[in-house]
């Protein structure tokens, strides 16, 4: 499409910032460079892969730039070269700000939350965690603060009841695609709002959404049956929710179990939090605070993921306890 002048570089690795750089790239925009982790070694033949952003870039015929480290003069150099108005970053490293000052336009960054709430690494992670209704899209300034910079536009999301973290994912990359591509449009027609975060938390402290560590994904059975529910989807299917079967009697082997997918159902018992019942054919359920929560997909450690059914013909849950916290 001509008549778009913008020079743009585009920024980002997952395949969450793929399809935002297909729409702007099929929208006629010049994408004059595209920026993405260098390729690493990965899986059991630790064969070099490449991200897939580059995997879209490299089809598409578009100028790679894979720096080792941001401030390397010779990347600046080539940055600079450029000549970029514009710089989107879309599920990227932190840029300093040698670099996401070069451009006169700025550079914008397409955020999955609805700023000022869920700054960090995890929102749509730790949006489901905490059992939020509600998420969105945000496309703001970068400034120094992570996050924190002047809004442009955003877009809301409804969290369904049994929505997962992957569902989220799915809905706010599609959002997110058509919200970033709303905003270069906007901003080459030099006609876009910009409203600072402080107005909008009004005096509250922002809600973070920190990277998630192996810790945070352990399922706690201590807690209420909504809390464990939350964790369970909030993790699935990346990272995924964790915990540990132990076979029953004296040192028994101790197997790392993933739950992918589960229902929560309310009810009174007067079982322990964290025992198991099961038929040993479809069933498995773990007693909780409130009532259970029935496990439908699995994976155990080393082992394909799994429904539950299916897990039970090879294996006799009926041996195994679900490890206490005390005893990790």
């Amino acid at each position: 499409m001509p008549g778009h002048k913008l020079r743009i570089i585009y920024m980002g690795t997952p395949d969450f910032a793929v399809l935002p750089l297909k729409k702007i790239v099929e929208a006629g925009f010049q994408v004059v460079g595209v920026v993405t982790n260098p390729d690493k070694p990965a899986g059991r033949g630790q064969q070099l892969q490449e991200s897939a952003v580059k995997k879209y870039a490299r089809e598409a015929g578009l100028k790679i730039l894979q720096p080792e480290r941001f401030r390397e003069e010779e990347f600046l150099k080539e940055l600079a070269a450029l000549k970029a108005d514009l710089q989107l970053v879309v599920a990227f490293k932190m840029l300093p700000e040698v670099v996401w000052n070069m451009p006169p336009l700025g550079t914008v960054n397409l955020h999955a939350s609805l700023l000022p709430d869920y700054r960090g690494a995890a929102p749509i992670n730790r949006a489901v965690m905490n059992g939020e209704t509600c998420s969105g899209v945000t496309t703001f300034l970068l400034k120094h603060e992570i996050d924190t910079g002047n809004i442009i536009f955003q877009e809301k999301v409804e969290i369904g009841e049994e929505m997962t973290a992957g569902e989220l994912h799915d809905e706010l990359m599609e959002k997110g695609a058509d919200l970033l591509l709303k905003t270069v449009r906007a901003m080459e027609a030099g006609d876009y709002p910009l409203t600072d975060q402080s107005r909008l938390l009004q005096g509250r402290e922002a809600i973070n959404a920190p990277k998630i560590f192996k810790e945070d994904m352990k399922i706690r059975w201590d807690g209420e049956l909504e809390i464990i529910y939350n964790h369970i989807r909030g993790l699935s299917p990346f990272p995924g929710a964790w915990t540990e079967l132990q076979a029953v009697g004296t040192d028994g082997e101790v197997l790392t179990l993933k739950i992918f997918k589960a229902v929560k159902i309310w009810q009174s018992h007067n079982r322990s939090a964290g025992e198991i019942g099961t038929d040993g054919k479809t069933v498995f359920d773990v007693y909780v605070k409130g009532g259970l929560i029935r496990v439908k997909e699995l994976q155990l450690s080393g082992k394909k993921r799994m429904r539950t059914e299916d897990f039970l013909r090879g294996f006799r849950l009926e041996d195994y306890r679900l490890r206490c916290q005390s005893e990790s």
